[in-house]
């Protein structure tokens, strides 16, 4: 890779090094120059530039990126299209995100040029969350150092995803005289929602005096059951308590008693038939996070806890109330983003009256639906955050036309001064926690899930992508992604205008994502545009 400075009527072929602003428009920094663009910028009076020169052993980042993430590739995770130099893998399942942590060390020790970071091991996840991500960081990386990471990536599995899987699960409550219903009553329901944020069933639920030959006898009546847990009226003192003893006393094993982890130390872990008992600490009567989670977690996506893994667990296991750590009873929406994952919301403007159609073109049918619900439906196939669709002309029949999809339907009634009142109208709805929306129009039927989740993808405010704009062959089309520092500029709009102009306003911060896809410039506003539309959908 060679840095040049070089006569732009020399450029063609080489990568702009550095962002370059002529006649109202940009060439971002990356860009590689074909003739056409060295034409444009003769003709707009520049007369050098700062470019690089790819060598023969050179790999360009995205295509470095690519194949680098491409042996990542396991079970359950997907890969998105690279962009800028990264490429992003994510969760297709729900479970536990297990890297090879040396693994990882040694393909980040190549070269400084590549890299590849990921969540923390036994980080729980969700589908369609990211979990790691190759960086690229010049503009091409040497071949040989490209395929010794691709060699380290291929060995031993460097990542893994392992899936959740519901069990059976039977839960045994021991009491002592004085000791209210409600108590064991909350506790199963504490437990039944913390399986349910695994897909897990409901527990089977006795309960027994707290002695040991009653406790033993229940637990020889769990044969049926997948995972035993026992909640203790009292606290587990030692392995001679009742809880301990009944485990040993109906043929199980006690493979650990107590936890480098706080709230949590007084678990205990054992085995009887091949499956796993646990006597409870008595914080999981709570639903904050605990020793126990990180135990359960385990064992419901499959992989094995022993003696060693416990005490492996003391390096983060201060616990206590730490906010990056979801708890089961934290059920408002705006509370809920998987860390790792942006909290970015769909606006989706339907207000308009369509007048260049003559009727309402969003509700008119496209293969057995109305043109707005298929907008609608790709974004919430991408798994966004929140979903705000903005009405205006004839209101009533565009949230008839929504029926029970999981939207937040809010009119804009000054819908008639033009597009700008849809906005500000969609902007006020979006949560508090909302950290970018995705502006998206309502006639644009066949912008599809992945495509938005590419955007997702591509937005990065702390790298200067905090504006995305999709591209075909240099062309932007919509949706735009913003982040949520443009949303008192969009508040001030007047008129029918739009948030476009924002987009020239701040430059350095739009990221065009190159795509090939027609539908980022398809709209339905006439007739024939309808028509063309159907003639397409029925061929």
């Amino acid at each position: 890779m060679i840095f040049d400075d070089l006569p732009v009527a020399d450029c063609a072929g080489t990568i702009l090094v550095h962002t370059q602003r002529f006649n109202g428009e940009a060439f971002k920094k990356g860009r590689r120059l074909n003739a056409e663009d060295v034409a444009r910028l003769e003709a707009a009076g520049l007369t050098r530039l700062t470019v690089v020169r790819l060598e023969a052993d050179d790999v360009p980042e995205d295509r470095a990126a690519a194949e680098l993430a491409t042996a990542l590739v396991a079970a359950n995770l997907r890969l998105d299209p690279s962009f800028t130099g990264r490429a992003n893998l994510y969760a297709e399942a729900d479970g536990l995100f297990l890297p090879d942590v040396a693994q990882v060390d040694r393909i980040n020790q190549v070269s400084e040029d590549i890299t590849l970071a990921t969540l923390a091991p036994y980080s729980p996840v969700t589908a369609g969350q990211m979990v790691a991500t190759v960086k690229i960081i010049p503009f091409a990386v040497k071949r040989a150092d490209l395929e010794r990471c691709v060699a380290l990536a291929r060995q031993n599995h460097s990542l893994r995803l392992s899936p959740y899987r519901a069990r059976r699960v039977a839960l045994i409550q021991t009491q002592l005289p004085g000791m209210k219903p409600s108590l064991f009553d909350k506790a199963v329901g504490v437990m039944n929602e913390r399986l349910a944020a695994f897909g897990n069933p409901p527990v089977t639920d006795s309960r027994v005096p707290h002695d040991s030959a009653a406790l033993t006898a229940a637990i020889n009546a769990t044969e049926d059951a997948d995972l035993v847990l026992v909640m203790g009226a009292s606290a587990i003192a030692d392995r001679h308590d009742v809880i301990p003893a009944a485990i040993e006393a109906s043929d199980g094993t006690i493979t650990r008693f107590g936890m480098p982890v706080d709230p949590g130390n007084l678990l205990v872990l054992g085995e009887r038939n091949g499956k796993p008992i646990i006597g409870l600490p008595g914080c999981a009567r709570s639903p904050k996070i605990n020793g126990f989670d990180w135990v359960l977690q385990r064992l419901l996506a499959d992989i094995p806890v022993g003696n060693a893994d416990i005490a492996a667990m003391g390096v983060g296991g201060l616990l206590g109330e730490i906010p990056s750590r979801p708890q089961p009873r934290d059920k408002r929406p705006e509370e809920t983003a998987v860390p790792g994952k942006p909290n970015v919301a769909a606006v989706i403007l339907a207000a308009g009256r369509s007048s260049r159609m003559g009727r309402n073109k969003l509700l008119l049918d496209l293969e057995g639906k109305p043109i707005l619900c298929h907008a609608v439906d790709q974004a919430l196939g991408a798994g966004l955050s929140e979903i705000v669709v903005v009405s205006g002309h004839q209101a009533a029949k565009v949230r008839e036309a929504l029926g029970d999809r999981a939207v937040k339907v809010v009119e804009a009634r000054e819908h008639k001064l033009g597009m700008s009142a849809s906005l500000k109208a969609g902007i006020r709805a979006l949560g508090p926690k909302t950290e970018a929306a995705l502006v998206m129009l309502g006639d644009m039927p066949q912008v599809s899930a992945p495509l938005i989740r590419r955007l997702v993808a591509a937005y990065n405010p702390l790298e200067g992508r905090s504006i995305v704009v999709p591209t075909v062959e240099g062309k932007r089309g919509n949706p735009v992604l913003f982040d949520r520092r443009y949303f008192e500029e969009m508040l001030a709009l007047e008129g029918d205008v739009g948030a476009r102009h924002l987009i020239g306003a701040h430059d350095d911060q739009v990221a065009e994502l190159s795509v090939d896809d027609a539908a980022v410039f398809t709209d339905v506003d006439t007739p024939e545009a309808y028509d063309q539309l159907l003639a397409k959908a029925v061929s």
